[in-house]
């Protein structure tokens, strides 16, 4: 039974039955009204989160009474979620009494501990007031079905060399409208609160990762008629292999940016940097994840070739670290190269020196209007600017700040070309050199490097496949 509002929308009245299993949650009702309720909502809240209008604060108790029902209902579906659950129910009504303000779900949040359930297949339900990275930047009431990804090799790495306590990787159920964008990550840091606590645990959708690069490298190989390795074509017609390798990239990438020779605060996001540096952190962890893998599969073939047996742990682990090689180098090159605006985009740029570092190292070739790799001469290729990038942090450490931004600068435009009209390019004036730093920023052109003539063209070609992949899921590809 329903009922239209002043608004025109509809409401359901009365209680949602108790789901109690997760893997039926998608298919409820608890959950269908949980989503309309949510995305109701939606529309009357203001940049903050909060809805001011008083007007629309019968409707909104309306709303939040339905947020709590179905939460209540599916509830018994995530026993481990239960003292979360709880806390979101309390925030809910706490939201309400209090008229609407700012939401502030920092109670909930702090219940909210997945990192402590990283369990191949467990579910989560997770409903916050949020914005969504890559998504909207308005705070909204969002409510996401999640799935764990986390295989026996997966959990044998973090337990190994590379421990990453926060890190949980998930596969999309299904969502409201702030995740039918290209967000691929759930952080606490989005979530309104009134206060920041340490966070604890952070989540990327490797099922988005795995997809959209799935059909972003399908076209793009066609397009540049590069034959692919067999191991990569796999790739591209198994969504769960594929998955599993953005997992093992990611949980290396994700621990790198703590790790290293460190010449600042490595949450550079908090600090005003010219766009470049960002490129650089990024690709860094990138390269690292690269080059680890390149170890991994080093160590394991030498025992292969010992004629040892590895158990099916190891042998899945050799797999991917194989496949992250691959997945590196073309999502690199063929989609963060070529994806969102000019506008200082970091890990654009960090696509194009990938991709120009590798050429003029003479182990890619655009050749006859076809790409082509030298793939025995790739690892150490890619090995050797994941270096140079370490060696430019090393020396940092004894630079001055804006001396290790022009340093970066030279590094990045010793591979790519700067726009014509950079001033960086001609020599910063001595008055920005002897001020402070935000003069340095100010003066980086917003496409400091523009597109090479091969990007320009393959822009045109992909763009279409590109745009596709917004909101794209596993249960897509």
């Amino acid at each position: 039974m329903s009922h239209t509002t002043l608004h025109g929308t509809k409401a359901i009245v009365g209680e949602p039955e108790v789901v109690e299993d997760g893997r039926l949650a998608e298919t409820s009702d608890a959950w269908s009204r949980l989503k309309v309720a949510a995305s109701a909502i939606q529309s009357l809240q203001v940049h903050d989160g909060s809805i001011p209008d008083a007007a629309a604060h019968a409707e909104a108790r309306a709303r939040v009474a339905e947020i709590t029902a179905s939460i209540r209902a599916l509830s018994p579906a995530f026993p481990h979620d239960a003292a979360y659950l709880s806390a979101s129910i309390r925030d809910f009504e706490r939201w309400a009494d209090e008229g609407f303000g700012i939401p502030d779900f920092l109670d909930s949040l702090v219940a909210f501990q997945p990192q402590q359930h990283r369990v191949d297949g467990i579910r989560h339900l997770v409903v916050f007031p949020m914005y969504t990275q890559n998504g909207s930047p308005d705070r909204r009431v969002e409510a996401v079905l999640v799935e764990v990804i986390w295989p026996e090799f997966i959990a044998q790495l973090e337990a190994g060399d590379y421990s990453n306590k926060l890190f949980v990787s998930l596969r999309f159920i299904d969502f409201t409208p702030g995740y039918d964008t290209n967000s691929a990550v759930l952080f606490p840091e989005t979530v309104a609160m009134r206060e920041i606590p340490p966070f604890t645990w952070g989540a990327i959708f490797q099922d988005r990762e795995a997809a959209r690069y799935r059909r972003v490298v399908r076209a793009a190989a066609e397009i540049t008629k590069l034959e692919l390795p067999a191991d990569a074509a796999r790739m591209l017609d198994d969504q769960e292999l594929t998955e599993k390798t953005f997992v093992m990239w990611d949980i290396i990438h994700d621990r790198t940016h703590m790790r290293g020779d460190l010449p600042f605060d490595p949450f550079m996001i908090k600090q005003r940097m010219p766009y470049f540096l960002y490129s650089l952190e990024e690709l860094r962890c990138d390269l690292t994840a690269f080059r680890e893998c390149v170890a991994i599969e080093k160590r394991l073939t030498s025992r292969v070739d010992a004629g040892e047996q590895l158990d099916a742990a190891e042998a899945e682990m050799l797999e991917h670290a194989r496949l992250v090689q691959y997945a590196v180098l073309f999502d690199r090159i063929f989609r963060f190269a070529i994806t969102g605006s000019r506008v200082r985009n970091y890990d654009g740029l960090g696509g194009q020196l990938l991709f120009a570092w590798l050429h003029q190292r003479g182990v890619l070739h655009w050749t006859d209007t076809a790409l082509a790799f030298d793939w025995d001469e790739v690892p150490a290729a890619v090995v050797a600017l994941g270096d140079a990038i370490d060696e430019l942090y090393w020396r940092s450490i004894d630079r001055p700040k804006t001396a290790h931004w022009l340093a970066a600068y030279d590094l990045v435009r010793s591979t790519l070309t700067p726009h014509p009209a950079s001033r960086w390019a001609r020599g910063l004036p001595d008055e920005i050199l002897a001020g402070a730093p935000k003069g340095y920023t100010d003066a980086v052109l917003d496409d400091e490097f523009p597109l090479s003539m091969f990007f320009e063209a393959l822009d045109k070609k992909m763009k279409p496949v590109i745009e596709s992949t917004a909101g794209i899921t596993g249960r897509d590809s």
